[in-house]
């Protein structure tokens, strides 16, 4: 990506990962029923199970040590321009982490609400994910007890969700282990789940989706 000067720059926003598969779609007309939007969680998602996605007609719009500010940023290009039924938001786990820099959780919070406040303008519904459990990162050692900072910032998600009709999918009560992480049967690093593990997840996302 080169700019006015002429050198490189990081597409910090991650607006060239999806371009050419969002104009793809958008040229077709051929919108998706769902976009799940995230992190590095919902990109492996997308990658262990394509089938699920495919079957369903849902698109997977999730970049890898994404915060929830850059998602919101990317949202119009990767959520509202592809015209979906409902979107899957979840984020939080790389602002707890403080990718690139630190973020109060209550703008975690803010982040994900202005999410659902611009789908909802654009008539697509929102589904907010809890931030799924995670006792250490395995990126991010130095970061103390990230488990009860997901808590924490999972109690306002669902107060919120609750208090404006939004659907809330828990996977962090389905999850969490004793030391409020994901346990070993369902994860290699204690923080990203494994490939059986989203196969519960989706049981999940597909049950949510009915109460829409």
């Amino acid at each position: 990506m080169m700019s006015l000067f002429g050198y490189s720059q990081k597409d910090w926003f991650g607006f060239e990962r999806y371009r050419a598969d969002n104009e793809r779609i958008i040229t077709s007309k051929d919108y998706p029923e769902v976009v799940f939007m995230g992190n590095s969680i919902t990109d492996n998602w997308d990658y262990y199970h394509p089938e699920f996605f495919n079957d369903h007609h849902f698109c997977g719009r999730g970049i890898g040590g994404q915060t929830s500010a850059q998602m919101l940023v990317r949202f119009t290009a990767d959520v509202i321009n592809l015209h979906p039924k409902a979107v899957v938001i979840m984020a939080g786990t790389n602002d707890i982490a403080h990718n690139d820099y630190y973020v109060a959780p209550e703008h975690v919070v803010d982040n994900i609400i202005a999410m659902c406040d611009l789908a909802k303008v654009h008539g697509i519904i929102p589904l907010i994910c809890s931030i799924p459990p995670c006792s250490q990162f395995p990126w991010r050692k130095e970061i103390q007890d990230p488990g009860q900072s997901i808590v924490d910032i999972n109690t306002i998600l669902k107060d919120y969700a609750e208090a404006n009709g939004i659907v809330y999918i828990d996977f962090h009560a389905a999850f969490t282990d004793e030391h409020l992480g994901l346990p070993k049967t369902l994860s290699d690093d204690g923080c990203h789940p494994n490939p059986d593990c989203y196969y519960t997840m989706e049981e999940m996302v597909l049950e949510a989706l009915k109460k829409k």
